[in-house]
């Protein structure tokens, strides 16, 4: 096992995961956008939150790989399935407890279930399993997240 390997394949994993979302996205079965999300934490000018939050979410996706990196060397054990399992728990994770409950807590821009009716947030809030940004978000934000890792998995595999 290689930790180069966990970073190559941070890469293309994120790379991969970004371009699945905005797939997703221009065929509508999504609007979750979460580079933009991680931009607007600084920048309220959409621009420049897009143009933040890519370079935000490969940095977040190599930390995520170097943390995949740790457990694979921890058990010893790294390969595709086994990272598509960290990827789905991830996934879940992300759509459940990560961006419905904490991005909200800290995110300066986000609206919340207890906004009041007359401020006017940049983001509305993701709501349960973050359905708010359309009915298939949940499945496809895990989805992504599967092939996030199983190509971290993958690449690890590969390299040692």
């Amino acid at each position: 096992m290689s930790v180069w390997g966990a970073i190559a394949g941070g890469f293309v994993g994120t790379l991969l995961l970004t371009t699945g979302l905005v797939g997703a996205s221009e065929l509508r079965l999504t609007r979750i956008d979460l580079p933009f999300l991680l931009g607007t934490m600084q920048f309220a000018d959409r621009t420049r939150a897009k143009a933040l939050g890519y370079l935000l979410h490969f940095f977040v996706g190599l930390v995520f790989a170097l943390i995949y990196y740790a457990i694979f060397s921890a058990i010893d054990e790294s390969g595709w399935l086994l990272g598509g399992l960290f990827g789905l728990l991830h996934g879940v994770f992300a759509v459940t407890a990560l961006v419905n409950t904490l991005l909200p807590v800290v995110h300066p821009r986000m609206g919340t279930s207890h906004t009041a009716a007359d401020s006017s947030p940049l983001l509305e809030p993701p709501g349960f399993l973050m359905l708010n940004y359309g009915r298939s978000t949940p499945l496809v934000t895990v989805a992504v997240h599967v092939i996030y890792g199983a190509v971290v998995g993958g690449f690890v595999s590969l390299s040692g």
